[in-house]
This record gives C-alpha cells, structure tokens and sequence, in this order.
C-alpha cells in the first residue's frame, strides 16, 4: 500500500511543469503556445528571458530529483523495496511527459529523467550529464545529447549497480524520452536539426 501512495505522489510532484509555472510568473504567454510548444527550458528561453529559462531548467530537474530521494529516504521506514522504487521512478516521470495538473500536456523530460537519474544514484546522473555535455560541445545539437545520453544511461546503470528492477525503470524512463522526441529523430535524419546558439 505505502508502494503505491509513494507512486502517486511522485506522479503529482512529476506534474509540476515548471515551464507553466515559471511563465506564470514572469507574465510570459504560455509555452505551449509559442515555439516548438513544448513546455521545457529550451522553448522559454524563447521568450529571450533567460532567468526564467534556468528557473525552468533547474525546477524540473529538481522536482524529478526530490520525487526519487522522497522515496527513498522512507522506503526502509514503510517496507517498500526495489520495485516499489521503480514505480516511483516510472511516475515522476510520467508526471512531467503526461502532467494531471495541464490537461496532460507535458514536456520532453530531460531535465526531469536527469533529476531522477541523480536521486538514483549520484554517478548515474554524473555520467548521463557528462555525455550530454561532451555530445553537445562536439556537435552543438541539444537533442542528440539528450538522445545519446538516454541511449546510454541504462548502460550506466547496470555498470554501477546491476539489473534490477530499477535498471528496468530507467530503461522504461530512457525510451519514452527518446520517443518524445520524435521530431527531433525526423528533423536529425533529414539534417534540418537546430543547434545550439542558432536563431533559426
């Protein structure tokens, strides 16, 4: 039972777009209106308001973050084991891609996966954000870091720490991130990707 109330409270934390709230905040239109619609840091930062960007980019990191360590931290107190950790693993991630709280319209999720990758276990999160920075500065295109990292992470995972039922989490995690970003798979294989610092 105590399994199943940390999956859904992880699900809400997980719906808190920052993209929203952060708009919200700084009186700018809504994200899902503008741009590539989707509401993450890259899509604000649209909107040339920078600060708001980070807020965003650092909000959904840490949301993802603290869903994991919550559970985590009370899993020994309330007898939930590996695959209840899972399920909180697979939730706060859902919340951000398919979030309660805006009709279901949610975001990519990388900072969200990286977040959680980071409650996980602190080198996992280290080493899938060490891909993304090394792909990024080499090819300047922020989707395939982020695709290369997810590719990657699960390898790192049972690296680390080997297969269990979290392994399997992150595996789910890392392949709904790569197919939210379809688009993005379609406009690399036509060589019509932006790349970072680009104003078109």
């Amino acid at each position: 039972m105590a399994s199943v109330a940390f999956t859904i409270v992880a699900y809400l934390i997980g719906s808190l777009s920052f993209a929203v709230i952060v708009s919200r905040a700084f009186g700018l239109p809504d994200p899902h209106t503008y741009g590539s619609g989707n509401p993450g840091a890259t899509n604000v930062l649209r909107t040339g308001k920078k600060l708001a960007a980070v807020l965003t980019l650092l909000g959904d990191t840490a949301k993802g973050w603290f869903a994991v360590f919550l559970a985590r931290l009370l899993a020994p107190e309330y007898g939930v084991e590996s695959v209840g950790i899972a399920a909180v693993v697979i939730a706060a991630f859902l919340g951000h891609v398919y979030p309660v709280y805006f009709r279901f319209k949610g975001g990519k999720g990388v900072a969200t996966a990286l977040g959680i990758l980071l409650a996980v276990n602190a080198w996992l999160g280290l080493a899938a954000l060490g891909t993304w920075v090394v792909i990024a500065a080499i090819f300047r295109i922020s989707s395939l870091a982020a695709l290369l990292a997810a590719l990657l992470a699960p390898c790192y995972y049972v690296w680390f720490l080997g297969l269990d039922a979290v392994a399997a989490s992150v595996v789910a995690v890392c392949a709904l991130l790569v197919f939210r970003h379809k688009e993005n798979i379609r406009r690399l294989l036509a060589g019509e990707e932006s790349r970072i610092g680009s104003k078109g």
